[in-house]
């Protein structure tokens, strides 16, 4: 059950809010303003706005479905076999779903690609880009696996450890739809803050999974590039944090009440 609703969330999320992570996509890899960024999009023309969704909608619905399913999983087998208290047991029980979500960065690092206007002369879908993707080794479809751990352990302990809390602090729902609108609001909160928290991470992760070839950079090498690209100044590493911010309220809102 836990993996067909982690899977559902994910489908109805992405097919809600994909035009906005492109959006944000493009002022995570080049720094640019918001209007900036949606004036791009504009240029790329209609045809182009949902180029790059079918790596994500394949590794998000399987991902979720893994978050949410391994976790339930992971944390029977747990409690089940050890005396450690149950904060403890569940938290390890989310990085580990976490850590195995990462086996799937090969669909992230080619959303990252194709959403990137530089690579369109190269490749036109997503069969060609992991074809081209493949005459560098299979190593090149894990560049970018070191951020996408860093971010998807500890994230999964915080959500699941938060979420039950935070649903608490909220008015008592007395009906279906009062859960439901409580869920949302419990997991676009969460969800925003987590996205905020990560937000440099994922930044580092853009850059690294925009190259094709070449040296793999290590996460302090290319985030120290980028630190010193963008005048020393954390405000201009969160830059797209703001829209990151209201995408992961309906984002996470959509995937905690569905």
């Amino acid at each position: 059950k836990h993996y067909l609703c982690g899977y559902c969330a994910a489908f109805t999320n992405i097919a809600v809010t994909f035009p906005i992570q492109k959006v944000l996509f493009r002022q995570q890899l080049y720094g640019l303003k918001t209007k900036d960024a949606v004036q791009q999009l504009q240029k790329d023309g209609i045809r182009n706005l949902y180029r790059g969704i079918l790596p994500p909608l394949m590794q998000k619905t399987t991902t979720l479905a893994l978050m949410f399913g391994l976790y339930e999983d992971f944390s029977s087998l747990l409690l089940s076999h050890t005396s450690a208290p149950e904060l403890l047991t569940r938290s390890v029980a989310a990085v580990l779903a976490g850590t195995t979500e990462a086996v799937l960065t090969p669909f992230e690092r080619v959303q990252t690609l194709l959403q990137d206007y530089k690579h369109h002369d190269k490749f036109t879908n997503t069969y060609q880009a992991f074809k081209v993707l493949k005459a560098h080794g299979a190593r090149e479809y894990y560049r970018g696996l070191v951020p996408i751990l860093l971010r998807n352990g500890p994230s999964n302990a915080l959500f699941f450890g938060l979420r039950g809390p935070i649903k608490q602090c909220l008015p008592e729902a007395a009906s279906y739809s009062a859960h439901l609108i409580n869920d949302f609001i419990c997991g676009g909160l969460l969800g925003a803050m987590l996205g905020f928290l990560f937000f440099p991470v994922n930044v580092v992760k853009t850059r690294m999974q925009a190259q094709i070839g070449g040296e793999f950079q290590s996460f302090s090498k290319v985030f120290v590039k980028i630190w010193l690209e963008r005048d020393r100044k954390l405000i201009h590493l969160f830059r797209g944090a703001p829209l990151n911010y209201h995408r992961s309220i309906l984002s996470w809102g959509i995937i905690n009440a569905t």
